[in-house]
């Protein structure tokens, strides 16, 4: 029966304990990395979700102010009569005309039933 020594291993024993260490610190640190990773790319898709919602409501204000501004310009063509001429403006240039002394008051009078008529 061989003798078993007391005391400090030897070098084999030396060198599988060194291979456990090792091991056992390898699988921790990429387990570390890993979780690391994991949290990265969590935050990452949580910032890409964030920014999706913001551009969401970036374009439904945008959609909502050309509507409105659409709603506002509708009426102006609206304004305009069947010959293509807009009548308000029309009757303006009339008004200066008048106020500058080019026209009398029954020119204006007779043009401005013009335009309506």
């Amino acid at each position: 029966m061989p003798l078993r020594r007391m005391g400090r291993p030897g070098l084999i024993g030396m060198a599988a304990r060194t291979a456990v260490v090792a091991g056992t610190a390898t699988a921790v640190s990429g387990s570390v990395a890993r979780h690391q990773q994991q949290k990265a790319q969590g935050q990452y898709e949580q910032q890409q979700y964030e920014a999706a919602q913001q551009q969401a409501q970036i374009d439904a204000a945008a959609q909502a102010a050309a509507a409105q501004y659409a709603a506002q310009a509708a009426p102006a063509p609206a304004a305009a009569r069947a010959g293509g001429t807009d009548l308000v403006a029309e009757l303006q240039k009339l008004a200066s005309l008048k106020d500058a002394g080019i026209l009398s008051d029954e020119e204006f009078a007779a043009a401005k039933a013009k335009l309506i008529g």
